[in-house]
């Protein structure tokens, strides 16, 4: 059963407010983990990705921005953080709202899917070019008793998502009435302030 959103503010004199939005996400058992990643790969997962682009490169308005996933043994989180200074807060969440609007108007392509599936790809190998590091990978789904997919095997389960899965998974996953919201800053009315600009991206 998955508990209702939720909001929760800290109060602390930061320089920066630092939100988060996030929901649960899907475990590493999954299928459906190699689409999970491309899909953030697309949102925020990369310095190409659509947040870091459209809030620190085009706009200026934080230094870090990024979506992320993370997958446990019967379930998982997806969420993305940002992190700006007061003034630009208000102005920071309002283009991500309308970031995860576009998200979910599935306006995905085919360029943006192949670009996301050659990053996410490049990524996995240049992960494993240690030694330790393929153990470390290996030893993992061991203990977690999940299958021993080659390199191979993972690239072929990338190159097979598509844009439905995609679409499938922000509708299930990115849906406003899963996603809770955090954040740390020097005042609350900001926060709420900041939240309320995101429109209907999250519940009131």
């Amino acid at each position: 059963m998955i508990e209702p959103p939720r909001r929760r503010f800290e109060r602390k004199d930061t320089e920066q407010y630092h939100v988060c939005l996030g929901g649960p996400g899907l475990s590493r058992h999954d299928d459906r983990r190699f689409a999970l990643r491309v899909l953030d790969t697309i949102l925020g997962g990369t310095s190409s990705s659509r947040l870091f682009q459209e809030i620190r490169e085009r706009r200026g308005l934080a230094y870090a921005v990024y979506s992320f996933t993370s997958a446990y043994e019967d379930t998982g989180q997806v969420g993305l953080y940002v992190g700006t200074r007061p003034d630009n807060v208000v102005q920071a969440l309002a283009v991500v709202g309308a970031e995860l609007e576009r998200l979910r108007a599935q306006s995905f392509t085919a360029a943006e899917l192949h670009r996301a599936k050659e990053n996410l790809k490049g990524r996995v190998v240049l992960a494993l070019e240690s030694t330790g590091a393929r153990m470390s990978r290996l030893g993992s789904e061991l203990l977690a008793g999940g299958p021993l997919l080659s390199l191979d095997e993972v690239v072929e389960r990338i190159d097979a998502v598509s844009l439905p899965d995609l679409s499938a998974l922000v509708a299930e996953l990115w849906a406003p009435e899963r996603l809770s919201a955090a954040g740390i800053g020097p005042a609350q009315e900001r926060f709420e302030q900041a939240l309320s600009a995101l429109g209907e991206a999250v519940p009131a």
